[in-house]
């Protein structure tokens, strides 16, 4: 296992080589962004999707079905793209194969799809999606920190919402077995608490799937009086399972 400052100094390092010029990953012009502006413009087309669940929907509709019948934690969710080509490529690589460089360049897609700018604005705070001690020290960052403070670096709190205990990967199993999952995953740091109260926060995450983890997080908040609980996340499944 890397040690802190080897993880740190490697985290520069990738930050640094985010800022020069290189190949677009999706066309490999060069030089260009991480993805160039044409790539941007073909595969994060802004699409209507369901305002507290972000599942796609038909031109002209707001809620899908599931939400109306049974209203979700979340207030608001904002996804920049489906989880698809070339997304999911450029996902694991920033998430799996240790490149936290591509915080910026995904954050940047997040920040301009419809709706997120107002909801950073509005927000008081913005919570990243905690992992626990034992994924951190085997990811070496925690990519929803990284997304979180290029998206609103003086709301970013990384300490408020805390993950104390570690729970099987959740990437391969059905939703009811993620909500079991999720009892008691999430808290708020007691000392800190009484900072949610009247609260607007969004979260951040990079991939959403069932939605069980954004919603867990949220009840928790709720509990501790904030008053409103969004979520900003790169990618959404099409069909949750």
């Amino acid at each position: 296992m890397p040690s802190p400052i080897a993880t740190g100094i490697s985290n520069r390092l990738h930050a640094l080589a985010a800022q020069l010029p290189s190949q677009c990953a999706v066309c490999r012009a060069w030089p260009a962004r991480r993805v160039c502006d044409a790539c941007a413009a073909r595969f994060a087309q802004p699409r209507a999707r369901c305002g507290t669940c972000a599942l796609p929907l038909a031109a002209g509709t707001h809620r899908c079905g599931e939400c109306l019948r049974h209203p979700p934690a979340l207030q608001a969710c904002v996804a920049a793209v489906d989880y698809g080509y070339p997304w999911a490529d450029l996902l694991a690589e920033f998430k799996f194969r240790g490149d936290p460089g591509w915080a910026g360049s995904l954050a940047t897609l997040v920040r301009s799809t419809p709706w997120a700018e107002p909801l950073l604005e509005a927000a008081d705070l913005v919570l990243p999606i905690p992992l626990s001690r034992h994924r951190l020290r085997e990811r070496g960052f925690n990519q929803s920190l990284l997304l979180a403070r290029h998206l609103a670096p003086r709301k970013a709190e990384p300490a408020l919402l805390l993950r104390p205990h570690d729970t099987p990967s959740q990437s391969s199993l059905p939703r009811a077995q993620r909500l079991r999952n999720l009892q008691g995953a999430f808290a708020v740091e007691p000392l800190r608490a009484t900072s949610l109260q009247g609260r607007r926060i969004v979260l951040v995450d990079d991939v959403m799937t069932t939605g069980a983890t954004l919603q867990a997080a949220a009840r928790v908040l709720q509990q501790a009086g904030a008053q409103h609980v969004a979520a900003l996340v790169v990618a959404r499944t099409e069909t949750p399972t």
